[in-house]
């Protein structure tokens, strides 16, 4: 039955495959398409695929796809660059991020019924990460002024990274109300401790080695990409394997290694993010067999759905457009970044092992926080996928040709934006190349 399944989610994603240039044009994308899939497939569908959300084959696929994003995402950003020439994006990440954790919190806190604060700040905190992948052709259409493109492409980046351990922190939280556990506090700082440590030595050693042998010619461009793939997934089991928290460790050795090889090595770190891109495909497939599909057959609280419509809407704009206060933001501006906040990849992999780790079931207080998690993310991959391409063309059209004038980020970054080449699942800061024929 499984291998069935297996198959039939081969052939969909070949037939998505060869037509993916003509979807696009229709604003549906790989997300959208694998989710579907799954659904179809899944029990609420054919029944050809089955697996649960909590079951060890899913947690290890969705973690290590998240692991190897993580690290190409953050050995990709020049931090110097960053600080100088972005000033939307850290205004996003340094003020809208915590505001969106905080909102949602109280949101969360007074609609979902059985909600402790613990629990209701996990679920403001899995859903605060945004991800550029469901509305590409925000980010990849030249109409859409490159300060915008540059904002949403950075912001999305680096906030699944900066939400990781308060995930990791809060999932320990939620366990010791249910356990009574002690000393989650200790254990929660001890795993990003251990994280931060194994991610200093293996991008920091990973990356002088890279260099010393490339400088040497003992490297090709094959073995170039796969030294940075299994830099990305060592840095992630080595941080689990010694108590660690596996995804700071992923993100931190990836700026770590960023930052040593001052990018040197970026066509190979591209392979890394291709790879995780094609294996986030299967797991959007699971998302919708294994978590939408039984939502769907089982019913569901008026309250999830309340609050996922709130979640894609008033905690994320408002928010926002706290954020841009002062920024000389125009306000379809202000509107349009803070609509294409979709909830992606990143949240999918909190769930899950926030499932893992929880026990999650159908029933009781926790089913409905994994309800809303479940239905904020197949709302914002169906609104936000289908609205990408109209609203990017209208808002293209609406700037024209106009320069912005948001403070921080005019003059060299504009520029650098405009020429910047569309990279696979999104657009991030760009850097020279390696000079590898």
């Amino acid at each position: 039955m499984q291998a069935t399944g297996l198959t039939l989610l081969g052939l969909v994603a070949i037939a998505y495959a060869l037509v993916a240039s003509r979807l696009e044009r229709w604003s549906v994308g790989g997300p959208l398409v694998m989710t579907a899939a799954g659904l179809v497939l899944g029990p609420a569908g054919l029944a050809v695929l089955q697996l649960p959300a909590s079951s060890e084959p899913v947690k290890l696929a969705t973690e290590v796809t998240l692991a190897m994003l993580l690290f190409a995402d953050a050995s990709t950003i020049g931090l110097r660059r960053l600080t100088h020439h972005a000033g939307l994006p850290l205004r996003l990440l340094a003020v809208g991020l915590p505001l969106t954790i905080v909102l949602g919190t109280v949101v969360a806190h007074g609609m979902l019924d059985g909600s402790t604060w613990a629990a209701a700040a996990l679920v403001a905190t899995i859903l605060a990460p945004t991800d550029a992948a469901l509305s590409l052709p925000v980010v990849s259409n030249p109409k859409v002024p490159p300060i915008v493109r540059t904002t949403l492409n950075v912001e999305s980046g680096l906030n699944d990274g900066i939400a990781t351990p308060v995930v990791t922190v809060l999932i320990a939280v939620v366990a010791s109300e249910e356990s009574a556990t002690a000393g989650w506090l200790g254990d929660a700082g001890k795993a990003i401790a251990v994280a931060v440590a194994v991610a200093a030595v293996v991008g920091a050693g990973g990356a002088l080695l890279a260099l010393r042998a490339r400088r040497d010619r003992w490297t090709t461009p094959l073995s170039d990409e796969l030294a940075v793939l299994l830099l990305a997934l060592v840095s992630y089991s080595g941080a689990v394997a010694l108590g660690g928290n596996g995804f700071v460790s992923s993100f931190v050795a990836g700026l770590v290694f960023g930052a040593v090889t001052r990018h040197r090595v970026s066509r190979a770190v591209e392979y890394t993010e291709t790879t995780g891109l094609f294996m986030s495909y299967a797991v959007w497939a699971l998302f919708g067999a294994a978590l939408a599909g039984p939502l769907l057959e089982d019913g569901w609280h008026a309250s999830a759905l309340a609050y996922a419509l709130v979640s894609l809407t008033v905690i994320r704009m408002v928010p926002v457009a706290i954020a841009l206060l002062g920024a000389r933001t125009r306000v379809t501006t202000t509107l349009f970044i803070g609509w294409f906040g979709p909830r992606g990849l990143a949240s999918v992999v909190f769930l899950i092992l926030a499932a893992h780790e929880l026990h999650i079931g159908a029933q009781g207080a926790t089913g409905v926080l994994a309800e809303t998690v479940v239905w904020t993310i197949l709302l914002s991959v169906v609104l936000h996928g289908l609205t990408a391409a109209p609203l990017s063309a209208w808002f293209g059209r609406r700037s024209g040709t106009e320069h912005t004038t948001e403070r921080g980020v005019a003059g060299a970054d504009g520029q650098a934006a405009a020429t910047a080449p569309v990279r696979r699942r999104r657009l991030g800061l760009s850097h020279r190349d390696d000079g590898r024929a």
